[in-house]
Formats: C-alpha cells, sequence, structure tokens
C-alpha cells in the first residue's frame, strides 16, 4: 500500500485487458536499436523487448499502468507484461528479476533503504505528478450532523455511533486490504481512541460502503485516500488527526500523527534503468495529474470500459500530454 509505514487499499483483482501474465517471463530488452515512432497511429512500430511491469491492486494504479501500457506496446512496439503483485512483493521482484518498474509508489522509505540504498537493485524514476493523501474520512451527512466529529479529540465522544458486530464494543475503523501496511493501530493506541480496526477486505468493499453510507445515512469511519474518482460521486468528510510533522512516524509503534501528503514516485531495478532503452525513458517522462488518473478510474470502474479501452480513450483525447512523454 504506501507511505513507509503507511498504507494504501488495494481492491480486488481487476481485469486488465491487457496482457496479464504471471511471475517469469522473458528478462527486459534493450530496445535501444527500435526505431523511434513517427506518431500514433503511424503503422506498428518494430518489435522491442519486453516490460515487466508491477500492477497493485487500486484503480488508480491500474489506470496508471493502463496509460503506460498503451503507449509502450502501440507507440514502441513493446511487449508488456503486467503483473498483479502486492507493493511488497513488488519491489522483492527488482531483485528476483521479475519487475521492472512500479509505477506509482506511496512513499516506503524502508523498502527504498533496503532495494535503492543496501542492495542498490532499483533506482527512482522520477515523480508520477500525482499527489497522494490518506485519511480517515466519514460521509458528509455524518459531519453535517455532528459538527464536532471530524475533530480527532471528539471521536471517543462518537465511538458508539460506529460499533459494528465486528468492533467488541468499540467504534469501528473500517480498513481495507490486510496485506497493506498500516498506522491505524499504532495511532488509535497513541491518542487512546475506542476504536478497533476492522478489515474489509479490498478497495471495493470501501467504496461500496462509503457509497451505503452516504446514500443510507449509516455511519461509517473508514480509511481511505486521493486521488481517487469516488471523491467525485460521494461527498466525504476528512477527520482532522494531529497534524503529521516531519519525524511523527519514523517509529510505527509511535504513530500518533495524521498521514503526510505524498508525491508519488516511479521505482525501477537498475538492470531497467540502465538497459531498458526506449521503454525506460518514456517511463522516466510519465507524469500525469490526479484528475487524469481519476478519469482513467472512472472509466475502468464505473462506466463499463476495460483497463484498454479506458487508455485508449484518454490516449485519443489528450496528445498533447503524452507525446511529450515519448523518447526523443
Amino acid at each position: 500500500m504506501r507511505i513507509g509505514s503507511r498504507v494504501r487499499l488495494l481492491a480486488g483483482v481487476l481485469t486488465l485487458g491487457l496482457a496479464v501474465s504471471a511471475c517469469g517471463g522473458a528478462r527486459v530488452a534493450d530496445g535501444a536499436n527500435s526505431p523511434a515512432p513517427s506518431g500514433s497511429g503511424s503503422g506498428a512500430p518494430a518489435a522491442a523487448g519486453t516490460v515487466k511491469l508491477a500492477v497493485n491492486p487500486w484503480v488508480g494504479y491500474e489506470a496508471s499502468a493502463a496509460v503506460v501500457s498503451h503507449l509502450l506496446k502501440e507507440n514502441l512496439g513493446y511487449t508488456v507484461e503486467l503483473k498483479e503483485l502486492s507493493e511488497q512483493v513488488s519491489w522483492e521482484g527488482f531483485e528476483t528479476g521479475e519487475v521492472d518498474v512500479i509505477l506509482e509508489n506511496w512513499g516506503h522509505d524502508d523498502l527504498k533503504k533496503k532495494f535503492i540504498e543496501e542492495k542498490k537493485v532499483a533506482v527512482e524514476a522520477g515523480s508520477t505528478g500525482n499527489k497522494g493523501v490518506i485519511g480517515w474520512y466519514v460521509p458528509q451527512w455524518m459531519a453535517d450532523k455532528h459538527p464536532g466529529i471530524t475533530d480527532w479529540k471528539n471521536l471517543n465522544k462518537y465511538a458508539d455511533l460506529f460499533k459494528t458486530s465486528e468492533s467488541g464494543g468499540k467504534g469501528q475503523l473500517l480498513f481495507g486490504d490486510p496485506s497493506y501496511v498500516s498506522n491505524e493501530n499504532a495511532i488509535i493506541k497513541n491518542l487512546k481512541l475506542n476504536y478497533k480496526v476492522v478489515t474489509g477486505g479490498s478497495e471495493a468493499a470501501l467504496i461500496q460502503s462509503a457509497t451505503q453510507a452516504q446514500e443510507q445515512q449509516k455511519p461509517l469511519l473508514f480509511y481511505f485516500w486521493d486521488p481517487h474518482w469516488l471523491f467525485n460521486r460521494v461527498k466525504l468528510a476528512r477527520v482532522d488527526l494531529p497534524p503529521h510533522t516531519d519525524g511523527c512516524d519514523a517509529d510505527p509503534k509511535k504513530v500518533a500523527c495524521d498521514y503526510a501528503e505524498l508525491d508519488l514516485d516511479k521505482i525501477v531495478s537498475k538492470r531497467f534503468a540502465d538497459g531498458g532503452g526506449k521503454a525506460y525513458e518514456l517511463i522516466k517522462n510519465f507524469t500525469w495529474t490526479n484528475e487524469d488518473q481519476n478519469s482513467v478510474a472512472n472509466d475502468i470502474t464505473n462506466n463499463g470500459m476495460s483497463a484498454e479501452e479506458a487508455a485508449k480513450k484518454w490516449v485519443d483525447a489528450n496528445p498533447g500530454t503524452w507525446q511529450a512523454w515519448l523518447p526523443k
């Protein structure tokens, strides 16, 4: 999921509509000798190499992977192996050779230290342009009805509203995929909150719960993040935890602060950075906005499009953005 000791909820396996393969496969070939395309729609480019792209299971990441994969295949002639992996396993793939690219890294200072600084099998490849924010949220109707509920100091007063059969007499904080690293238990303990983290299991479960909570006026406190298309469909209010300060989350057991805004970045294997040719250049140049990502993610989730269809729609509508990513 993300941010050093922060998290990102992952969706269940989503159909990518692209060439998905299991772990394994050819090594990345150097595309340096592949002729540069003359532009979109100029005919199939000459065959290049293979790029092994990790796809972490949340739809925003899937949106980025779909667009990058489309351009690698259609404009540069690469084969793309999309590997549906959790964040931790994706990083381990740099060492085993199973992964060339992580397109959306949510901090993970611990993994950067291990795989970039110590093992020297990965390198940073620049910002995605996306700003990542994790937080606790309630549906807007709750903030309207209980004005103090978005201040963490008042959460215990409202704990009974959030009790469920799974929260053991405490208020429930709904979380996503259990595989993600999270600060939630530490925050609850260190702020002395009468709450229990309950795992919903996926991004999809969180979305469904948030939608129902707003439509049916059901109390809900849950973990979520931006960029995400849900904010355009459901009115949510963020709970103000103690502000994040440098170092406040350095010790995972002592975290008592909110999450920091992150400049999401790309990580690639050292081998790919050295020999990935035009594919590496495109990925290094890739940068777009939260709005761009949300539009593709929304088409995948809500408009009945496959990831490939949503990517093509965005590419067709935004040549002025993606043409700047192509190798010169």
